[in-house]
């Protein structure tokens, strides 16, 4: 793994014993001596801590920054007050996602967030739209550490340590302040859990002086790669390479509510347009198993007998204790109660379609 980056937290993922993985080339904690079921049970009930330092911040800033972000992204970044974040997608031509992201606007720049494992692809994808707009785009993904806070405990556990109210800050909204010594620190009600929780971004400087406060009183859970995708799986949020990637539309992945069609130009609005008028034949679906076989991500599914595509992402919810999983079905079948059937190893199991979250306890708000 000699050629993989480390975030600034690996010595201390390595001290507790972190099962290290490459991951979007990173070295990365898949979880900890705890076990992954443990670390997805401590964020539902208290509290655990993630590393995501590996994912990728652009800055824009100059006059045309919210035009530019709104040009190249699905959502309408205008439509944002200050210290408010969106989740949006961005596009190519074709109207298929390159990649999801989060947007943060502050008075003085726009912040896009995108996955780790496309974070070069989409820099060089929304620079071709640049020079059309008064603005800078900057890649400073090496310089912003963040840790993600996450469940019911968050907010008492981060309390303590900081004098921002916290209370005010909203759902997906976000406020600068100091937690601990550590100044400057971006604080948002983020996260990709179904928990209530904070994200904090700050200079890498301080990862670790961060990570041992929030730990320090022993009910801060450390979590890894493992729990974060089961979590988000029970609630079913998208994972780029998973349930979306470059072959499939807001449309068909039930990410319309993404999409602001009347806000004007944005790369992929023609190709949106065109599959909305002539109809669309796939959706993304969740499905349950009554048993506990489970599905793994590459699976075929069958709907009506027929071949329909594979399981995009699967797993034994923890939460749940059932099978639960996604894939894409002939979008006249993608209602809830259908079944469809996956292979599991050579046997052909029953699932059932449902709505998603699967997980419907959250306490984010």
């Amino acid at each position: 793994m000699t050629d993989l980056k480390r975030t600034p937290l690996h010595d201390v993922h390595v001290a507790l014993g972190g099962k290290m993985v490459p991951f979007a080339g990173y070295e990365m904690p898949v979880q900890y001596p705890t076990g992954i079921t443990a670390e997805h049970n401590a964020v539902r009930k208290q509290c655990g801590l993630f590393d995501v330092s590996h994912m990728g911040e652009f800055i824009i800033t100059g006059p045309q920054a919210v035009d530019f972000v709104n040009a190249v992204t699905t959502n309408n970044v205008a439509a944002l007050g200050l210290g408010q974040v969106q989740y949006s997608g961005i596009l190519n031509e074709r109207g298929t996602f390159e990649d999801d992201c989060l947007v943060y606007r502050s008075p003085d720049h726009v912040m896009m967030v995108v996955n780790a494992s496309n974070k070069d692809k989409d820099f060089a994808h929304i620079s071709k739209e640049v020079a059309r707009f008064d603005c800078k785009l900057e890649d400073v993904s090496d310089d912003v550490a963040l840790l993600a806070l996450q469940g019911p405990k968050a907010q008492e556990i981060l309390s303590r340590h900081t004098d921002v109210n916290l209370d005010a800050i909203k759902y997906y909204w976000f406020t600068r302040g100091t937690v601990g010594e550590v100044k400057d620190v971006l604080i948002a009600r983020t996260g990709y859990t179904g928990e209530d929780g904070f994200e904090l971004y700050f200079d890498p400087a301080h990862a670790e002086t961060l990570w041992r406060l929030l730990t320090s009183k022993g009910d801060v859970t450390p979590a890894g790669l493992g729990s974060r995708d089961s979590l988000r799986l029970e609630m079913g949020l998208a994972l780029y390479g998973n349930d979306i990637d470059d072959t499939v539309t807001p449309w068909e992945a039930n990410l319309g509510w993404l999409v602001k069609m009347k806000k004007g130009e944005f790369t992929g609005r023609a190709a949106l347009e065109k599959q909305k008028a002539g109809g669309i034949a796939r959706k993304l679906a969740g499905f349950t198993f009554a048993d506990r076989a489970f599905p793994r991500h590459g699976y075929p599914v069958f709907v009506n007998g027929t071949l329909s595509g594979e399981v995009r992402s699967g797993t034994m919810s923890p939460s749940l204790g059932i099978g639960i999983g996604t894939a894409y079905v002939p979008a006249e079948h993608a209602r809830p109660g259908n079944t469809l059937e996956v292979d599991v190893r050579g046997k052909r199991v029953t699932g059932t379609i449902c709505e998603m979250p699967f997980w419907k306890h959250g306490t984010h708000r």
